[in-house]
């Protein structure tokens, strides 16, 4: 397979139709998408995720991994990231120790999807051990009460706080019941965040005997179940040697799967070579970088960005709708939430413009300033063609603040600028500051002097009493010498 034979090549006939149909990851259908344009100007840079060089293969890797009996989940994410040699590892929401059965395991670019991962729908098969004896026909009946939304505080070893919380059931099925030792068992599809083991305890309540979770394994994580490559940890540590000690990939890429696998179930929109890399500086995704995108996308919707070669290169949240989208000319089609493909993996194509390249050269040659503002040396025709904004400004010199009691003189008309407003403003607070602490300041004083009243009156009160209370002394009469 070579590298370019799924690199979408610019469409000069519009008649002739390919195959998409065994096209891989985010391609496959390619040509079921609505069309916006067929021209582009291809970019050699990224290629097909199964094409990947192996250290990028790693980067942008997740694994359906079938978690063991004994260790967490945490120990288990640990262990791969030691195995694989990579920098981050993290997983798709955790399963109690002795819980088996799939997690999502996602290594190091594609830990940005772990969010999304772990607020998806899950699956479980459980063993439920009934404390008494209990027909076939009420435990399905059971089973059939417990499902929508239900109330649910976790058990009391928990990864959670303790507190009451609502949690969904879609659905529930029983698979096998054995009446003679009270075991039952089923297969539940819930929201993420359901504790199989309280929901068992709930059976118990509502046949009246008490139960409890004997046995549990996780079916499905998301868009991932058991017969979606489901490896163990030997399967990892086996490709691991084989590829350090005898240099085999084939293992390993076998094990180890693309990111893209988490986003086929999402709407697609096709993005030109030239926008890949704006989008991944954080940049809204607009219309003339649009080449193709799914039916149905409404308005706020989740939906993948997709390069060329069938990389993803963003999550986003549609601006515009697919009739939206087909019929306007200009626009913002989506808004970046979270990027996932690296920068610079695609080369910088803005700024590339006739007038952005003469402002650089101006600004080279020194007739512009250093953020290509008009100076000294700029010519007059430059200067009548890009009128600067800047020019009228009110410059307040610091000895008239002062003046104006730290308050700048309010401008006029046309003069009013944004720098001068925010002037303005700091110039207010900072006065604002020190009225304040000058009102304070008296007030302190007023309430000390009350106090000192207070005080004085009371020593005078007891002193009147003190002199009330005392034998009253004879004056002496003066008598002339």
């Amino acid at each position: 397979m070579s590298k370019e034979e799924f690199q979408l090549k610019p469409e000069a006939d519009k008649g002739t139709k390919v195959d998409t149909s065994s096209w891989p990851l985010l391609l496959k259908n390619y040509d079921q998408l609505a069309v916006r344009t067929g021209h582009y100007t291809p970019i050699p840079a990224g290629c097909s995720p199964l094409k990947r060089d192996i250290k990028d293969y790693l980067r942008y890797g997740i694994l359906n991994l079938d978690k063991p009996s004994n260790p967490s989940s945490h120990e288990v994410v640990a262990w791969i990231k030691r195995m694989l040699e990579v920098e981050k590892t993290g997983h798709s929401g955790t399963l109690d120790p002795k819980v088996t059965g799939n997690l999502l395991v996602c290594i190091d670019r594609a830990t940005r999807l772990v969010k999304s991962q772990q607020s998806a729908g899950k699956e479980y098969v459980a063993v439920v051990k009934f404390h008494g004896a209990v027909s076939k026909k009420k435990f399905e009946m059971a089973l059939e009460k417990l499902t929508g939304a239900l109330y649910q505080r976790p058990p009391l070893i928990s990864a959670v706080k303790r507190q009451l919380r609502i949690r969904t059931i879609y659905k529930s099925q029983m698979i096998e019941y054995d009446e003679e030792r009270h075991l039952g068992v089923f297969w539940v599809s819930c929201e993420a965040g359901t504790y199989i083991r309280t929901l068992c305890v709930h059976l118990g309540y509502l046949l009246g005997v008490g139960g409890h979770m004997a046995e549990l394994r996780r079916v499905r994580s998301g868009c991932l179940g058991e017969r979606d490559n489901l490896v163990t940890m030997h399967d990892v540590m086996d490709a691991m040697w084989l590829y350090k000690n005898q240099g085999d990939e084939t293992y390993l890429r076998r094990v180890v799967m693309p990111l893209e696998k988490l986003l086929i179930s999402l709407k697609k929109v096709i993005v030109k070579d030239s926008a890949v890399n704006a989008v991944c500086y954080g940049a809204k995704l607009m219309l003339p970088g649009v080449l193709r995108f799914s039916h149905g996308i409404e308005l706020g919707e989740q939906v993948v960005l997709v390069s060329t070669k069938g990389e993803a290169i963003a999550i986003a949240h549609a601006q515009m709708t697919t009739p939206q989208m087909a019929t306007c000319e200009h626009g913002v089609v989506t808004k970046t939430k979270r990027v996932i493909m690296e920068r610079d993996t695609y080369p910088r194509r803005w700024g590339l413009g006739p007038t952005a390249s003469t402002k650089k050269q101006m600004i080279k040659d020194g007739t512009l300033g250093k953020y290509g503002k008009p100076n000294e040396k700029t010519p007059e025709e430059w200067a009548a063609e890009n009128p600067s904004f800047d020019k009228d400004k009110v410059h307040v010199k610091e000895d008239e603040v002062k003046a104006a009691g730290g308050m700048a003189p309010a401008p006029t008309g046309a003069d009013v600028t944004d720098v001068d407003v925010k002037k303005e403003k700091k110039s207010k607070k900072k006065t604002d500051k020190k009225e304040k602490k000058e009102k304070k300041e008296k007030k302190e004083k007023k309430s000390e002097k009350k106090e000192k009243k207070k005080t004085d009156k009371k020593k005078k009160k007891r002193a009147a009493e003190g002199d009330a209370d005392a034998p009253k002394k004879k004056k002496k009469k003066k008598t002339d010498a």
